[in-house]
């Protein structure tokens, strides 16, 4: 499907209207004089560990331990990344380091 000339102009404005507004809507919601309120502060809290925690249950919604590898690509991702942030305590190492032997696996050993 072709989009016209107008559509595509309404299109760029529309996407740069919802970014301007999702950019600018938290200053004008808190402002520097004011503090800020209890809720948005236990949001800040509390967010951070459910969205990893959603990220990890998303990641492993697809993998079946019934069926070959057995979960056994993701399994050796998981310790690699375990001992990588028990001995380093750096995420970025751990999630790089278990993301390249996850693809190695995945790509070489369990084809």
């Amino acid at each position: 499907m072709m989009l016209t000339s107008t559509q595509v102009m309404l299109l760029i404005v529309m996407v740069a209207l919802g970014s301007a507004i999702t950019r600018f809507l938290p200053f004008l919601l808190f402002p520097d004089g004011r503090p800020t309120p209890a809720y948005i502060l236990y949001l800040g809290k509390v967010l951070p560990y459910a969205v990893i925690g959603l990220l990890v249950v998303y990641c492993f919604k697809g993998v079946s331990i019934t069926a070959s590898p057995y979960g056994l690509p993701e399994a050796a991702a998981v310790g690699v990344i375990l001992l990588l942030h028990l001995w380093k305590k750096n995420t970025l190492l751990s999630i790089g380091g278990g993301t390249v032997v996850y693809m190695l696996l995945i790509q070489t050993v369990f084809v």
